[in-house]
């Protein structure tokens, strides 16, 4: 009985010293896995982003899906023009006299295509729409639309992906926690997005310290 005494207060022993190393160690190993993955996405969203904004300097909108998009960036150009300002007289008929008139000159320049100007040689905005480390092929979810405020229209886009399409087999209980940030240094709420529906912006969700760990 002493023997079994023994090994049963080993065995407890153990348990409880895993409980206590898990409950130290989990959130900083679940922290660690986050902003690597959370890096990952937001590089994702910052090339959709610049996408988005090429695409709207086109055409004047916003693109409403990733096939429309990706062909875009793949077979688009830019048109380079330059602006400037000239001057001419013209004969005035209520004054009698030759007036000095002002106007602005656009020249074009030539094109230069989006994919080699955004990606250079990089083909990965072939595949920025799948969202890194889903475990079933995910995509981020991206719609476009025109926003109406004070009389004045704007085109805006809005792409997203879950935190628990993220942090999938992350533990539950800091998973939840996770989506309830509410901090200046975290991704707060219980997505990762970029521009808006109801805001004119192209701002991510992100806290700063993101945008330095991507230009590293």
């Amino acid at each position: 009985m002493k023997t079994i005494l023994q090994i049963f207060l080993w065995i407890v022993s153990i348990v409880l010293g895993y409980m206590i190393y898990n409950s130290v160690n989990g959130p900083i190993e679940f922290k660690k896995i986050k902003q690597e993955r959370f890096a990952k996405v937001i590089s994702n969203l910052k090339d959709i982003r610049n996408s988005q904004e090429a695409y709207k300097t086109v055409n004047g909108r916003y693109a409403k899906d990733f096939n429309a998009l990706i062909s875009f960036v793949d077979t688009g150009y830019y048109t380079i023009t330059q602006q400037r300002d000239s001057s001419y007289l013209e004969y005035d008929k209520n004054f009698g006299i030759d007036m000095l008139k002002e106007v602005k000159i656009i020249d074009t320049l030539g094109r230069v295509s989006v994919k080699d100007s955004l990606f250079k040689k990089d083909d990965r905005f072939k595949t920025m729409m799948n969202v890194p480390y889903a475990a079933n092929g995910e995509k981020f979810e991206m719609k476009s639309s025109i926003l109406e405020k004070s009389g004045y229209k704007a085109p805006v886009f809005e792409a997203k992906v879950s935190k628990d399409v993220v942090l999938h087999d992350q533990p539950k209980t800091l998973l939840a926690r996770e989506n309830t940030q509410i901090n200046v240094d975290e991704v707060n709420g219980n997505v990762i997005k970029v521009g808006s529906l109801t805001e004119v912006s192209t701002s991510g969700n992100w806290p700063s310290i993101y945008d330095k760990r991507n230009d590293q």
